[in-house]
């Protein structure tokens, strides 16, 4: 039975220290640029939402980062995405690379932006 989670914290909690590092600091990010968004789960997933709406979300899995939804196709993104793996509203940070928390809080002032 799949766990249900009632916080961000409870999320994060489930994984091994480094990869709750990694969780924190993308949660750090987004605070950053918009430290009015509600925390929130959604989808058993850590999300943001502002004004009620979803903002972003982000989820650890075995190999990667997930971080989503990501507007698709946003020209000025496209050569900062080209190195990720893209799906229609994710992108998929892969573990044992560098983390661009600078292209994170890119996407959340965009996504901020187009709300």
């Amino acid at each position: 039975m799949k766990r249900k989670y009632q916080t961000i914290d409870e999320y994060i909690g489930t994984f091994p220290e480094d990869i709750q590092s990694i969780l924190q600091k993308i949660r750090q990010t987004v605070r950053k640029v918009v430290p009015e968004a509600v925390e929130a789960i959604s989808y058993q997933i850590p999300t943001f939402k502002l004004d009620g709406r979803n903002l972003i979300h982000f989820a650890a899995w075995r190999n990667h980062i997930s971080f989503y939804p990501v507007p698709s196709g946003p020209e000025s993104f496209e050569k900062e995405l080209s190195p990720y793996v893209k799906g229609r509203g994710t992108i998929q940070f892969p573990l044992g690379k560098p983390i661009p928390f600078d292209l994170v809080e890119k996407l959340v002032t965009y996504r901020v932006k187009r709300l």
